[in-house]
């Protein structure tokens, strides 16, 4: 189940996208866990055709898993992430259009707008009918599922993972002779996960099936071709959207933006050239690091236009591309600083000719420094002098930390009191003696990074609620909804002069705003990104 806030907001995402039933369906289950059929109609007091005509849509959009209980049957359960994922749709688009082109773009657009959907249902409701439009729009969809950008979607996909786990780690436990040592429960759930990582990738290379080749009394070109081009969409498989495979590209951008920041645009040219490199084998933001690139390579995509030397004070000012290279590559791999603080700061692994962006490393960076930002806007510098304090040293005591931040116990006290409060560290206990009486009791002061990540993604997808409920409640406003609905009339929508000034000038206002809240939101998902998508909330972290 998830938390208040979270649960709140996939109400929100899901009324706005589907209407009032749907969301309190999905509000039933969010509330009160998985539910049967049955205690969802008791629940919601909606007729079962309804519910269940809800289920299907939802369904569709793979907003809800089913599973199968001995005690209920089938039950129900929505998809948090698959739910708010929906708020990063209109990225993907963008993103698909910037790689592939305007026909890709419109595939992906309608799959989002529908779930999940055939190559024939795809072509039908884009409305293309013309053979020359057809195949412009059918390579398209080959390019999308053969380079992953989209999936097959299976029965698998609509079962819950932790259900398809557990199964697997029960099946593997019965195995096990005698009681059960904690090296043999272990092993039983790794292999349990590989089986469900093995089942997941074979899922995904449904969809592509070998074309018939063509018979051997053809000329030599056109068996070439047919060679070159065997693969082929299955139409009868049902595709959805990979997003990890978009999120790769989100997570990307981030690190370039990270190396321009930390050091110059040349640096962020590099990274940017290596990642572009190996940016077909990076299937999801999970990797630790990079395939091993070379430095030939990273020159092979800079252009003569390219002006790295800018950057970097050499002692001749001709240099070529590839010197250049290998001095930004010493900087973002901390060559000059072989320190545990030196490689926590590295961008880059760099050795014996092989370059691998380090992407654990970056995204820890990331993380820490969302923490950092919020513990300054809320307690100023004395709360981010004690808190770095505490992440590079680990637990101390308050004498310790008065001592080494060199502030009087008077006033560390209360700055340790308001971290704790906001969860942004946290005390551990370390009794003198058995009875663990509290006036001989040791507490030490650390920073729990699994709990403090919780919480600040928990106050951030609080911000998301409320940025939509601010859009919701400005466009229902009676002056701005009386002239949105007076602009869908057609013959306003062709003629927008027909609109008095007073109109034109709300709508203007109405268009400010809401441009203003999407990119308040924009901020506010990315650092959602970081928190949640570049690490699990924080559990790789030292």
């Amino acid at each position: 189940m998830a938390d208040s806030h979270t649960g709140r907001l996939c109400v929100q995402i899901i009324h706005s996208h589907f209407g009032p039933i749907t969301s309190a369906i999905s509000s039933a289950l969010l509330t009160r866990g998985r539910l049967p059929l049955s205690q969802l109609v008791r629940i919601t007091g909606y007729k079962p055709r309804t519910v269940i005509s809800s289920i299907l849509v939802l369904i569709q959009h793979n907003l809800l898993w089913h599973a199968r209980t001995e005690e209920d049957g089938e039950v129900l359960e929505v998809n948090v992430d698959e739910c708010l994922m929906r708020l990063r749709f209109g990225t993907f688009v963008w993103q698909a259009e910037r790689l592939f082109g305007k026909a890709a773009a419109e595939i992906v657009q309608v799959i989002l707008d529908h779930g999940k959907l055939r190559p024939p249902d795809i072509l039908f409701h884009l409305g293309i009918y013309e053979p020359k439009t057809i195949t412009v729009y059918t390579q398209a969809i080959h390019k999308l599922v053969s380079t992953s950008y989209l999936k097959a979607s299976t029965i698998l996909s609509h079962v819950s993972p932790r259900d398809k786990r557990i199964q697997y780690e029960s099946e593997e436990k019965s195995k096990i002779v005698g009681f059960p040592t904690a090296k043999e429960l272990r092993e039983a759930k790794e292999v349990a996960e590989a089986r469900l990582r093995r089942e997941e990738a074979e899922a995904e290379q449904v969809g592509l099936k070998r074309k018939a080749k063509e018979p051997p009394g053809h000329r030599a070109a056109k068996r070439k071709l047919v060679e070159e081009e065997e693969d082929v969409v299955e139409d009868t498989v049902y595709f959805r959207v990979n997003f990890d495979k978009f999120n790769v590209h989100i997570r990307n951008s981030l690190i370039v933006k990270a190396a321009a920041e930390r050091f110059n645009e040349g640096a962020s040219l590099v990274i940017q050239s290596a990642l572009k490199v190996t940016e077909s084998s990076q299937t999801s933001v999970a990797e630790v690091r990079s395939d091993p690139i070379s430095m030939a390579n990273i020159v092979l995509q800079l252009s003569s236009n390219d002006d790295l030397a800018s950057g970097l004070v050499l002692s001749s000012k001709k240099v070529s591309n590839s010197t250049c290279i290998k001095e930004y590559l010493g900087m973002l791999s901390s060559a000059d600083n072989p320190t545990p603080a030196g490689r926590a700061g590295t961008f880059v692994s760099f050795g014996s000719s092989k370059v691998q962006v380090e992407f654990e490393i970056v995204g820890r960076r990331l993380r820490r420094r969302v923490l950092e930002a919020v513990t300054r806007e809320r307690h100023g510098v004395r709360g981010l002098r004690i808190l770095r304090l505490l992440l590079d040293t680990g637990k101390l005591d308050e004498k310790q930390v008065s001592k080494v931040v060199m502030m009087a116990p008077k006033d560390v006290r209360p700055v340790l009191a308001a971290l704790a409060a906001d969860s942004l560290i946290s005390t551990q206990e370390v009794p003198k003696s058995a009875d663990r009486n509290p006036t001989r009791t040791y507490y030490l002061w650390y920073v729990d990074l699994h709990k403090a990540y919780s919480v600040i993604l928990g106050n951030l997808y609080k911000t998301l609620y409320n940025v939509g409920m601010r859009r919701r409640a400005e466009m229902e406003a009676n002056e701005v909804k009386a002239v949105l609905e007076k602009r869908e009339r057609s013959d306003v929508s062709q003629d927008e002069s027909l609109l008095s000034r007073l109109e034109r000038d709300i709508l203007q206002g109405w268009e400010e705003k809401r441009k203003r809240l999407t990119v308040l939101e924009m901020r506010v998902e990315e650092t959602v990104f970081i928190l949640k998508d570049l690490g699990v909330l924080g559990i790789n972290d030292d």
